[in-house]
């Protein structure tokens, strides 16, 4: 059994806002489920920090970041068209980022072998220098920054199966070659990125991966679409740390789109992930949950998730 740690803390719950789709009941799903399934025992629990500005300000613009930063609310309001933010919200998504840097400080230190990050507001859409999405900071952009920068790490690969493109991501790491994304995602649909034909530009030209998943695709489908594609060019790329976007709104059940994964599907591609991870860089994986927006889904596919992630 692998050694995978959870990162998470309550900080994350306090980010919410009634009748808003990503509210902290997503969060706190996964945390019972975590505690009721006895999976709290398998995995090591880490507290999260803070990020600094410094962190912040590898994946963000440094106006952005003091605008959120500097944020003094007395009621929630919002920051775009789907995002809010409440009173809570800056010390929440300084954590949220913060976790991600904790996660892969201690799969890179040898201390664990992957980790789960599990924290809200999500990331994949945030852009350098807006939130977006439901997102305010790029968590796991942020991450692979902070692999490259601090943890001696030349070749980061990001796989992000959420059924909403990660254009955040994308963005940030579409002109480096160090950085390989994949993305499978229902297309088109929001956000209106992630087309076949983007797949870097100059030196990151082929390190962006697009795999647009039309409705009503089945998780055997998008499944027999990704492993091929995604193992050939990890055999090219040769990661040494593999960081997810784990987003479960791909599920049948769920409000927002109209993929028909099933909760078995999400054990599946963890597996694809895993393999292709000890097979190239010792195991390490960084896991960041991202959407997910019915509850029972959300809980039995992210249970899958974690068991194939421990195995």
């Amino acid at each position: 059994m692998k050694k995978v740690g959870l990162v998470t803390d309550d900080v994350c719950l306090l980010h919410t806002h009634p009748g808003h789709p990503e509210h902290a009941g997503r969060l706190q799903a996964v945390l019972n489920m975590i505690s009721e399934s006895g999976l709290e025992e398998e995995l090591v629990s880490l507290e999260a920090r803070e990020a600094t500005r410094e962190e912040l300000e590898r994946n963000h613009h440094p106006k952005y970041v003091e605008n959120i930063v500097s944020l003094k609310l007395t009621t929630t309001r919002l920051v775009d068209a789907d995002t809010y933010v409440t009173p809570d919200s800056p010390r929440a998504a300084l954590v949220a980022y913060g976790a991600g840097l904790t996660a892969v400080e201690r799969v890179l230190s040898g201390e664990l072998e992957r980790a789960f990050v599990a924290v809200r507001p999500p990331g994949h859409h945030a852009e350098y220098g807006k939130a977006m999405g439901f997102c305010i900071f790029n968590n796991i952009a942020g991450a692979a920054h902070h692999a490259k920068a601090v943890g001696g790490v030349e070749r980061v690969a990001i796989i992000d199966f959420d059924v909403h493109h990660g254009n955040g991501t994308q963005w940030a790491f579409y002109q480096d070659p160090t950085v390989h994304f994949t993305s499978w995602h229902q297309y088109p649909f929001y956000p209106g990125t992630g087309a076949a034909n983007q797949r870097g530009k100059g030196d990151g030209e082929g390190f962006t991966l697009n795999i647009p998943l039309e409705a009503t695709t089945t998780g055997e489908e998008a499944l027999r679409r990704l492993e091929p594609a995604w193992s050939k060019a990890m055999e090219a790329f040769k990661p040494e740390l593999i960081l997810i976007s784990a987003g479960f709104d791909a599920h049948k059940d769920d409000p927002l789109a109209a993929i028909e994964l099933e909760d078995r599907d999400f054990y599946q591609v963890t597996k694809l992930i895993t393999e292709i991870a000890d097979r190239f860089c010792s195991g390490r994986i960084v896991s960041f949950l991202e959407g997910g927006y019915d509850l029972a889904a959300l809980a039995r596919s992210c249970r899958l998730h974690l068991e194939a992630l421990l195995q």
